[in-house]
């Protein structure tokens, strides 16, 4: 990032489009959820990074998720 700010795991997900698909199945969500959401997108993505560059890519391909 330009301010060389670490992202925070809270900021990887859109809340309002997840709380749309939870509240669609009739559910609602704690406040806690969103840095458990985060982490796992986090997580999800660095495997990717570390996959793509296990294989001499530069780009991260859904199949490396």
């Amino acid at each position: 990032m330009a301010d060389n700010r670490k992202i925070q795991p809270k900021e990887m997900v859109v809340k309002s489009k997840v709380k749309e698909l939870i509240k669609e199945a009739g559910m609602n969500v704690s406040s806690d959820m969103w840095d458990e959401l985060g982490h796992t997108v986090t997580r999800s993505v660095k495997r990717g990074i570390k996959r793509a560059k296990a294989n001499g890519r530069k780009t991260v391909r859904a199949s490396d998720l």
